[in-house]
């Protein structure tokens, strides 16, 4: 068995021969010519001429072999129902599905934008799409009408899949009316719209010769079968968004076989899931960890995999576990933010449940902090894996790879380099950092299978969004500032965006961050840069204390104040001390968990917070604008 360091060499030196090695671990129907074409830098084109479908791997292979093995499992705590799928199963609604949308004319190349809850016909939908060679768009449900109508007007689908509604904390949460306003802003007209009716919301109505229902059509199509459409490796299998675009929306465009292969490769490697298992990730379908380890990479393992609807609170905080217990699973992946809000439960939620079956659990979506990344490995008492990677990259950037070598845990990082990836950290000036010197987080192309092919419809757009902060050499910038050990172990430190510049003194927001989480009183934390017209930017924190007793009077604010500056002090030095250090019970976040950071800013100097559509609590902006005065 090879070291982590030996695999990731042979990616670099040898990356026709390592992943030529990688590709077997997927069906092809036709055989590539070529490993790898990189004649025009910045554009990498893997598995030249080789035909695959990313439904194939996923289903039909495993239905197969294992047609009773279950596959899906729909677990919902908003709407109290559960559901189970073999491989089979999963094949018959499929090709349902994948009837449905041919016959509304949609085939090879059109686009079908999947706007939806987290149910299994969203699955149905995405593996359909795959099946037959469409590209699918799936965009956050409940998104806004405005940015919905932008992405419908740059992936001009040929049909839309949505349902009447999805459900958060209890209460239905309406798509249609927003999905019909957005058809209204946009300019683009999709000819249908496929609509799952939940009756969820008592105000549902359908556009005659537009609208038309799943159900009924499934009904028509139930004993359909639908042959495997085989796609070029490089032809697109789906566009997605990155979140917080403003303007023209930048859709990240992923190829097919590439795609198949890279996701494979983790299963095996890094997430140490096979034939059999089953893997739990709490993501959204609307975000890029859900179309790779809900849908795609557990499936093509031939796992079990499990879609839920609901919050991690919601009958209770053991509600994750209880499903670890109750499917014996092996594989769970979520975020820092989930971590966070179960670090304020009480940990006998934790404890109350068989975790037995549970190998790893892996974080990833923004950075872990050290004290959150200790905390839950000591409840846990297993490995608990951080990992680092972006919308374009479609799989871990950095991680551990205990499938590859076991090596040791260090908290607050996610670990090394992965195969594939030829990552640096840069200067400005596009030298090379030593070790413990902070720099950009890079990538020396070829970008490996799976990342991001092209910005869709744009190919000047890629190149001068990702590839044109160096020239000399061409780079892929992450956006990410970061640090190398001594060791090798990598750590983030926030965007380059959210790097504030006080008095000159570049800062991290996460390093603040992480100091103000030093003091045993605070449970979360969020720091921004925050306009000031001597120093240019100044650090402003608001921080969710541990008990809200300790905050209770004004007297005890300012207490706690002083005694998380003297924090930030000891750990950074006085020029990382916030302005203010404002206590709220709630930061606002998507749904999906992460900060809203642009509009806490934007809050905090006066402006507009922007589009808030996906945020999951709405009174934690309120609080917001209390402690602010606004």
């Amino acid at each position: 068995m090879s070291t982590i360091k030996e695999f990731h060499r042979q990616s670099i030196d040898q990356p026709d021969v390592f992943w030529a090695e990688q590709a077997k671990l997927i069906d092809w129907e036709t055989p590539y010519e070529k490993t790898l074409d990189f004649s025009r830098p910045p554009f990498a084109k893997w598995f030249v001429g080789g035909r695959t479908n990313l439904c194939f791997n996923a289903v039909d292979r495993h239905a197969a072999k294992r047609p009773d093995a279950r596959a899906l499992v729909y677990i919902s705590t908003e709407t109290n129902e559960e559901k189970s799928y073999s491989y089979a199963e999963l094949k018959r609604e499929v090709e349902r599905t994948a009837a449905i949308m041919q016959s509304l004319g949609v085939g090879r190349g059109d686009r079908v934008l999947i706007y939806m809850p987290m149910i299994a016909e969203a699955a149905f939908a995405m593996l359909a799409c795959a099946r037959i060679g469409a590209i699918h768009s799936v965009v956050f449900g409940g998104f806004a009408s405005g940015s919905l109508a932008t992405r419908i007007d740059d992936a001009t689908p040929k049909l839309i899949v949505s349902s009447d509604a999805g459900m958060r904390g209890g209460k239905a949460v309406p798509y249609k009316h927003l999905l019909d306003e957005a058809i209204n802003l946009a300019g683009h007209r999709p000819a249908h719209v496929l609509m799952v009716n939940r009756g969820l919301d008592p105000a549902f109505n359908r556009v005659e010769g537009r609208d038309v229902d799943y159900a009924t059509l499934r009904q028509q199509f139930l004993d359909a079968e639908v042959p495997v459409t085989w796609l070029e490796s490089s032809e697109p299998s789906y566009i997605l968004y990155t979140s917080g675009t403003t303007g023209k929306p930048k859709g990240v465009q992923r190829d097919t076989g590439g795609y198949c292969v890279a996701l494979a490769s983790t299963m095996k490697h890094i997430y140490c899931g096979g034939e059999g298992e089953t893997m739990f990730s709490t993501s959204d379908i609307g975000w890029v960890v859900g179309h790779s380890y809900i849908i795609y990479a557990p499936l093509i393992a031939g796992m079990t995999t499990i879609m839920y609807e609901g919050t991690p609170l919601r009958p209770d905080a053991g509600i994750w576990w209880k499903i670890v217990e109750d499917y014996k699973v092996n594989v769970m992946f979520s975020a820092p933010t989930a971590a966070r809000v179960l670090k304020k439960q009480d940990p006998a939620f934790m404890h109350k449940y068989d975790l037995s079956s549970l190998k790893h659990l892996f974080l990833a979506g923004e950075p872990l902090d050290q004290p959150t990344h200790e905390w839950i490995m000591g409840e846990l008492n297993l490995p608990v894996i951080d990992n680092y990677w972006q919308t374009e990259t479609g799989w871990p950037i950095l991680a551990a790879m205990p499938g590859v070598e076991q090596t040791k845990i260090k908290y607050g990082t996610p670990s090394f380099p992965v195969y594939g990836y030829n990552l640096k950290i840069f200067r400005e000036d596009g030298s090379e950092c030593d070790a413990n010197e902070k720099g950009i987080v890079g990538i020396v192309p070829p970008l490996p299978p799976g990342c991001l092919s092209t910005v869709w419809g744009d190919d000047d757009r890629f190149v001068s969004t990702y590839f044109s902060l160096f020239r000399e050499p061409l780079v892929y910038s992450s956006f990410d500032w970061g640090i190398r050990d001594d060791e090798g172990y990598h750590f983030i430190l926030g965007r380059t965006d959210d790097v504030i510049n006080v008095a000159g003194h570049r800062l991290g927001t996460r390093e603040i961050e992480e100091a103000v989480q030093g003091h045993s009183a605070i449970a979360e934390v969020a720091v921004v840069g925050v306009a000031d017209p001597l120093k240019g930017q100044m650090p402003m924190a608001f921080a969710v204390v541990k008990d809200a007793s300790r905050v209770a009077t004004a007297e005890q604010r300012l207490a706690l104040e002083k005694e998380v500056f003297k924090k930030v002090d000891e750990s950074l030095g006085a020029i990382a001390r916030p302005s203010r250090v404002h206590f709220v019970t709630v930061l606002p976040k998507t749904r999906s968990g992460k900060l809203l950071r642009r509009s806490i800013q934007a809050l905090a100097e006066g402006r507009d917070p922007g589009d808030l559509t996906t945020i999951e609590d709405p009174a934690a902006l309120e609080q917001l604008k209390q402690a602010l005065g606004v």
